[in-house]
């Protein structure tokens, strides 16, 4: 694909299903559909098994996050907290 750029998270409207998304994006995907409310991004860490207590270690957790959320697959609240869109 010389000279096109390729997104690697597509913008949610270009596919119809998630399974265009890479593997760990659709786990994060997952955990948040299946909470009850929002969720921090410490809660979905702790469900994928990183070291919560240690800041370093979600910080790449919340670039995903935020990538999803600016690609429409995720809703990010004023507070900082994720909500999976309908």
């Amino acid at each position: 694909m010389a000279g096109r750029a390729v997104l690697l998270i597509p913008h949610r409207g270009d596919t119809a299903d998630e399974g265009g998304l890479p593997g760990d994006y659709r786990k994060i995907l997952a955990i948040v559909r299946e909470a009850d409310g929002p969720v921090q991004v410490r809660a979905v860490g702790e469900q994928l098994g990183l070291d919560a207590s240690v800041h370093g270690k979600l910080e790449p957790l919340r670039a995903k996050m935020t990538k999803l959320a600016a690609r429409g697959w995720l809703h990010k609240r004023g507070d900082g907290r994720f909500t999976a869109r309908p």
